[in-house]
């Protein structure tokens, strides 16, 4: 049986101990969990793809007619609805078509529905019981199974390679978008490595969105992308891959940092304590931790350092940016094997310098295991 037609019939299951009929799934991501199907050109271009899962019956695509032969080779979902712009109202006949009279409580994504869709569905569901699909799949998709973890291995080492040729790059006087087009093609090149051309023809191996990258006194600014700058001698150059590292649609975090010649003693001593926060963390993963007590051991190290916690320690990666749960204050979640998370340490000093640190890891039955396996030492260049 096809992994995304097994998560469809837990997801079912999940719907009836809730008491929904039906759910609707809007979020691309949740489709291609369960679908196993990806629409590029989407809700962005105002083109959304919409799943429906029945608690009896087959589940719908709905999807524009330009992606329906796609939707039809990648998908194990049979029923195929497609909609043309200006024509029969679009989407929202399709869906109505679908949902209307069929369900006396549906269940949406109700973080996630783009306004565009909402608007339109709401008046369909009227007198329908409303209610939210979003933590029925979070419980779905928290733990990661052998396949997925396996897949997430190989992510790893497709950032390994972005910052081992990020690394051979950086110099005195290369400009920033020179060490960000060695990632791309670094990262393009192990994903390929990965991929069969038959077997994966639906599987982009390129690498894309914009890398985080500063440099100079400009680490201070976390999410700043590659710029034109040159870089100098005594320059740190951050580079954080969390919107970049990702494989088959499964998304890591990943951070690194490098200093050019030389550090001096403060830079030193505040990327170590980063380090170290990050390290202490790390140390009190395994299950049945409260994520607040992984938090809180990152956030002692900050404390006795002289500095304060500027965000949370770390979140649960998988197909989505951001998974449930996080490793924050007040996260009572029980860590559990096989879950996923982008653990990070962190310190920025306004207006000079941030050091920063990151690596996803899967918690086992004793303690963890890196998917980003790289030096965390500090390194000179």
């Amino acid at each position: 049986m096809r992994l995304g037609k097994q998560r469809t019939a837990k997801l079912k299951m999940a719907l009836e101990v809730a008491g929904f009929h039906t759910a609707i799934l809007t979020d691309p991501d949740s489709i291609a969990y369960l679908a196993e199907y990806s629409n590029y050109l989407g809700i962005d271009f105002g083109r959304p793809t919409l799943m429906v899962v029945p608690l009896e019956g087959n589940p719908t695509i709905i999807t524009p007619l330009m992606e329906s032969e796609m939707c039809a080779r990648m998908s194990w979902v049979s029923d195929i609805r497609p909609w043309s712009d200006g024509i029969d109202g679009e989407w929202r006949a399709v869906l109505k078509s679908a949902v209307e009279g069929k369900s006396n409580r549906v269940a949406l994504e109700r973080r996630s529905i783009p306004a565009l869709v909402a608007n339109d569905l709401l008046p369909m569901l009227n007198g329908v019981e409303v209610g939210d699909v979003g933590p029925l799949l979070s419980e779905i998709r928290m733990i990661k199974s052998a396949d997925e973890i396996e897949i997430m291995r190989q992510a790893g080492q497709v950032a390994v390679a972005m910052v081992s040729a990020a690394r051979e790059v950086i110099a005195e006087n290369v400009a920033e978008y020179e060490v960000a087009l060695a990632v791309i093609n670094a990262g393009t090149r192990k994903a390929a490595s990965f991929l069969d051309d038959k077997a994966d023809r639906f599987v982009s191996p390129t690498i894309y969105n914009l890398q985080v990258l500063q440099s100079g006194s400009d680490t201070c600014l976390v999410h700043r992308r590659s710029a034109v700058r040159r870089m100098r001698r005594g320059d740190p150059v951050y580079l954080c891959f969390c919107g970049i590292a990702n494989f088959r649609n499964y998304k890591l975090g990943f951070d690194r940092e490098f200093f050019i010649g030389e550090v001096t003693d403060e830079q030193a001593r505040v990327y170590e304590t980063a380090v170290a926060a990050q390290q202490a963390a790390l140390a009190t993963i395994k299950p049945g931790i409260a994520c607040e007590e992984v938090n809180a051991a990152a956030e002692e190290v900050y404390t006795n350092a002289g500095f304060s916690a500027g965000y949370r320690t770390g979140r649960s990666v998988g197909q989505s940016f951001l998974e449930a749960p996080e490793l924050k204050r007040g996260e009572k979640r029980l860590l559990a094997s096989g879950m996923t998370f982008a653990v990070d340490g962190g310190i920025t000093i306004e207006g000079s310098f941030g050091g920063r640190i990151g690596d996803s890891i899967v918690v086992t039955d004793k303690g963890f295991e890196y998917l980003t396996n790289y030096p965390r030492q500090l390194m000179i260049i």
